[in-house]
């Protein structure tokens, strides 16, 4: 496992700025001082052939997917000084799941931006042809000057045409669409369901659909009596955008947001941009 001072090719590792699941991320820079964020896998063994494959599968979606603005960039990725490793553009910033638990006035004094550039970056995504699946505030970092990247596409897939069923069910339940967790067949609409499921989250701090296992998550997700509609908790939030977070969290995938570009077009329309 590498350490603070290890070379990585022309690479010097710095600092751990984040370790989970299956890998860690470290600021480092290159032999000319350009700051970088270095992906590693924390789990090297000759046997993670399913780590291996998501994290380098992760890698050439990310690849396939930059636009300059709302992904994070890529730099390259594969045996780098003897370890697998992502390297990628660095944001200083946190994602928004640390900005919500802080209040921090970068995201609540820019959240029409962020609501309109996170859904900007599925957008691209998905005219990529993916759709990402693993769609929450944990995945979005935004900079100190409210830039937004989305990251970590390790869950992603090609978009399926016709839907269907995901060979796997990984994922964050809360975040996941009804068709997920039934184990029924997908498409890039589930990141619709995720973007609304996160949107009501950064406006309200609550979720939506709240469940200690992914059979409670579901059971309010069918049922719905208990469901709280976002003005009834934040009556800032205006009716236009309220109205799409509910469309993205219809429960039939027929009567859900069909595209980002349409959720994009009609957000800057309900929020003035």
């Amino acid at each position: 496992m590498p350490a603070p001072g290890t070379r990585l090719g022309r690479y010097t590792l710095h600092e751990l700025i984040n370790s989970g699941g299956m890998s860690e991320i470290w600021l480092a820079t290159d032999d000319e001082g350009r700051s970088f964020a270095v992906r590693t896998m924390l789990n090297n063994s000759t046997f993670a052939f399913t780590e291996r494959k998501r994290f380098n599968t992760g890698a050439e979606t990310l690849k396939a997917c930059q636009d300059g603005k709302y992904i994070i960039g890529y730099v390259e990725h594969g045996k780098i000084g003897g370890e697998l490793a992502l390297v990628m553009e660095y944001v200083e910033g946190a994602n928004l799941k640390l900005l919500m638990g802080a209040n921090d006035p970068v995201l609540t004094e820019n959240i029409a931006e962020v609501l309109i550039d996170f859904a900007s970056a599925l957008e691209v995504v998905h005219h990529g042809g993916f759709m990402h699946l693993d769609v929450k505030p944990e995945n979005v970092l935004l900079s100190r000057n409210g830039s937004l990247r989305l990251v970590d596409f390790d869950l992603a897939q090609p978009i399926p045409d016709p839907p269907r069923k995901l060979d796997k069910n990984p994922g964050t339940p809360a975040y996941m669409a009804p068709e997920q967790l039934l184990r029924e067949p997908v498409d890039h609409r589930a990141d619709l369901w995720a973007w609304g499921v996160s949107a009501y989250e950064l406006l309200t701090f609550k979720k939506p659909f709240p469940g200690d296992s992914p059979d409670e998550v579901l059971r309010r997700q069918l049922d719905r009596s208990d469901f709280i509609p976002p003005r009834a908790i934040n009556a800032d939030i205006p009716v236009a955008v309220e109205q799409l977070i509910l469309r993205c969290l219809e429960r039939e995938m027929a009567r859900r947001m069909t595209s980002t570009i349409r959720l994009v077009h009609e957000l800057k329309q309900a929020l003035y941009v």
